[in-house]
């Protein structure tokens, strides 16, 4: 189904050169031993999306950000899937939560979803999965959820919910611009970047609020219609960058149909401060005889994808 949508601690480069590693903040936690309390050190907060970016830039670099489904084909091989993507040099991880009625996304995505439903996949055991593999990962995770699961656990205690599992980012395709009120005010309180959406439809009064709203970063859509690879990348996404460039010094990624090593350097040469890529891998991830055979071909893609940036 084609929709248009409406809207919306230090650093340290890993061995690949760009992925910000997280080296955690420090706080004192007293235990007691022989001679009275010992203060003893525990992790602190990971590396958020804004910074993610900032340290790109300062490198002169691009993000990488893949996309997949969580589930698909089953959770234990999306951890692994995590913690390749992370050491393969993505940048960003974008997670999807299965959804019933994914009106965003094309049929490669909305298969996905359906098969990771059918095996029991829900927030809860994302959010159980996620509590094992976040600390292993030196990239941030933003959460790709419709506003159905947020709506029924309740925004606040949504956000809390996703913030204690590790989560940095949230990004909710279906939620017009002016519903995002309540998302923004709890997402702020958690310390979670609601990253909004524009199009190429999208008027431009509406672009610069929109904008002006994002946290994070400005998750722009190439092309009107639901995610899925496409042969070429739009004609109209170097105006849509200047104009959003124009509007605000937020970076800007762009994603939908973006799925060859080609359409990532053209994307960059274009001038995106990062480049989602979603379809591609989940198809890959789908189409494997085995989930070992998934991850690695996964492994490789991934990396062609990278050598482009």
């Amino acid at each position: 189904m084609a929709m248009s949508l409406k809207g919306g601690g230090f650093l340290q480069l890993n061995k690949y050169g760009r992925c910000p590693l997280r080296i955690p903040a420090r706080r004192s936690v007293v235990s007691i031993g022989p001679a009275g309390p010992v203060a003893a050190l525990a992790a602190g907060a990971a590396v958020g999306v804004s910074e993610t970016f900032s340290r790109l830039k300062e490198q002169g670099k691009v993000a990488f950000i893949p996309y997949i489904t969580a589930g698909d084909p089953d959770l234990s091989t999306t951890a692994q899937a995590l913690k390749i993507l992370d050491k393969s040099g993505a940048d960003i991880i974008e997670l999807g939560v299965p959804h019933s009625d994914p009106l965003a996304d094309g049929p490669v995505i909305q298969a996905a979803s359906t098969r990771a439903l059918a095996r029991g996949t829900n927030l809860d055991s994302i959010l159980n999965m996620l509590n094992t593999v976040v600390p292993q990962l030196s990239c941030p995770i933003a959460l790709f959820s419709y506003y159905n699961p947020i709506l029924k656990r309740g925004i606040g205690n949504f956000m809390f919910t996703i913030k204690d599992a590790g989560i940095h980012g949230l990004v909710v395709p279906d939620v017009p611009l002016e519903e995002t009120e309540n998302l923004r005010r709890e997402a702020v309180k958690n310390d979670i970047e609601l990253v909004l959406l524009t199009t190429p439809t999208t008027p431009k009064a509406r672009m610069r609020a929109i904008v002006d709203a994002a946290e994070g970063f400005v998750y722009l859509v190439s092309t009107v219609g639901v995610t899925g690879a496409r042969a070429s990348v739009s004609g109209a996404v170097e105006n849509l960058l200047k104009e959003i460039k124009e509007a605000s010094d937020k970076p800007v990624a762009v994603g939908f149909g973006i799925s060859k090593p080609e359409h990532v350097k053209q994307v960059v040469d274009l001038g995106a401060d990062g480049v989602i890529v979603g379809s591609a891998i989940v198809k890959l991830l789908a189409e494997a005889k085995s989930p070992e055979e998934g991850l690695e071909e996964l492994e490789s893609f991934t990396k062609t994808l990278t050598s482009a940036i």
